[in-house]
């Protein structure tokens, strides 16, 4: 039988309380082409280096990050998932002014599967990286 303290299930009480999980590190984006998705990444969206360091024989442990963020990306493909190179990141980004963001990358020559596109809570758009995958992003206006 569960133990409750206020209310709350004891085990769920003490991960809040103790603040166990701090903050999401890295969200991993797989990738065919290191160099060609680090170039992508850094030109043309503004990411910044973390980590570039040898990871095997086969790909490097590449870590990025955007300026004030603490939620990072990799550009990393666990063996055996080289199929999931292509798809749809299941993620959204951020940012301020979605057709200014459109307009912008647009001229850095980055793919986008339509102009943004406006709903009653924010307007988003569907990018896809020098890998083929989709990655959304979204603002909050109305």
């Amino acid at each position: 039988m569960p133990l409750y303290l206020f209310g709350c299930q004891v085990h769920a009480l003490v991960a809040i309380l103790c603040n166990v999980i701090k903050h999401i590190k890295f969200i991993g984006i797989p990738v065919a082409d290191q160099d060609r998705a680090l170039a992508f990444y850094t030109d043309k969206l503004g990411f910044n280096i973390r980590t570039d360091a040898p990871y095997d024989d086969k790909q490097r442990w590449i870590e990025l990050s955007l300026p004030g963020a603490q939620t990072g990306v990799t550009l990393f493909t666990p063996a055996g998932q080289e199929d999931r190179v292509g798809e749809m990141v299941n993620t959204s980004w951020a940012v301020d002014d979605i057709d200014k963001t459109y307009n912008e990358l647009t001229v850095k020559g980055v793919v986008f599967e339509a102009p943004p596109e406006k709903q009653p809570w924010g307007s988003f758009l569907k990018m896809r990286d020098s890998e083929g995958n989709q990655i959304v992003l979204s603002d909050s206006k109305g």
